[in-house]
């Protein structure tokens, strides 16, 4: 019933997590309603997306693309023997907000689910590992979301650094995170004395 053009909108629209079929459709017409300018910004800055983002090399954390490492990694005002593990890229920049943190990021690119298929092979578990002599590290905070499969993650990492690198001190955000809930959904305060009050494992 609808034209071709606004049908492939929709669709390509529903693709985004949270957006079904109505909140697909309206978005669709709220672009078609509107001056062609703002539908041709967002296909612009949508075609640049992949050429101009890219993961950081030690960390994982999302760079520029004519970036060599992150920034958070290469400040030398940051305390590279202090390393908080995240299990996506965007939940650093939750933390940044806080202000309370001044140590480095790694991303592991997810949490251990059998039921999805994500093993830890697949998750930057070894790259971790290898950081920790080069950069002296001293303690490594695991801050994994509030979910079984955080949890089982942490558990893991916990027990994967107690044996390789019993020197180190690991410590895991303190309970005072809603479970069920992203880390970057979290607000300041509930982030800021979760990490305040960090427990050691």
């Amino acid at each position: 019933m609808l034209p071709r053009a606004l049908q492939d909108t929709i669709e390509a629209l529903s693709h985004l997590p949270g957006v079904g079929a109505r909140t697909a459709e309206r978005y669709a017409c709220f672009l078609f309603n509107n001056s062609p300018r703002v539908s041709q910004d967002i296909a612009t800055t949508l075609s640049h997306l992949h050429a101009g983002v890219k993961n950081c090399p030690v960390t994982f954390a999302l760079i520029d693309a004519d970036e060599s490492v992150s920034e958070l990694y290469n400040d030398p005002k940051r305390d590279k023997t202090t390393i908080l593990v995240v299990e996506e890229p965007l939940d650093i920049y939750a933390i940044e907000q806080t202000k309370g943190y001044r140590g480095t990021y790694h991303v592991l690119g997810g949490a251990v689910s059998p039921i999805d298929g994500v093993t830890v092979d697949q998750l930057h578990i070894k790259e971790l590992l290898d950081r920790i002599e080069p950069d002296g590290v001293k303690e490594i905070i695991i801050a994994t979301n509030p979910s079984v499969e955080g949890e089982s993650t942490a558990l893991l990492l916990q027990k994967m650094l107690a044996e390789q690198y019993p020197e180190v001190k690991v410590t895991r955000l303190a309970r005072g995170l809603p479970l069920g809930v992203d880390l970057s959904y979290a607000d300041q305060i509930t982030l800021s004395a979760a990490l305040e009050n960090r427990t050691k494992l």
